[in-house]
């Protein structure tokens, strides 16, 4: 009988190959290009959104990949999701209380 937790055979070793790394930092790089080449654009108010939508595309190439959670078990995407919610409901609470307060006119 082991004294792990668990054995590791409960969680199969998935082994990704050379070129999918090259191609997520192919995709990375690319990624990296456009935000340099957006900064360097004016798009009045929707500056910041598509800087945070190429930044949330980047991070969710790294954590599938790199982190390996499009290989895990579900209950690490579960976990994922769960928490990436939680965030977005505390943003979502602090902007709101931060635009609804009357500022002074100077």
């Amino acid at each position: 009988m082991s004294n792990e937790a668990y054995d590791k055979d409960d969680f199969p070793h998935h082994v990704t190959s050379l070129g999918t790394y090259f191609f997520i930092f192919a995709a990375l790089m690319v990624l990296t290009i456009i935000t340099v080449a957006v900064a360097y654009q004016d798009f009045g108010a929707w500056n910041v959104p598509i800087a945070f939508g190429i930044a949330t595309l980047k991070a969710t190439v790294v954590v599938l990949f790199f982190m390996h959670v499009i290989h895990s078990p579900k209950i690490t995407a579960a976990i994922l999701v769960g928490s990436i919610v939680f965030v977005g409901i505390l943003f979502l609470l602090t902007f709101s209380d931060y635009l609804t307060r009357l500022w002074p006119m100077s």
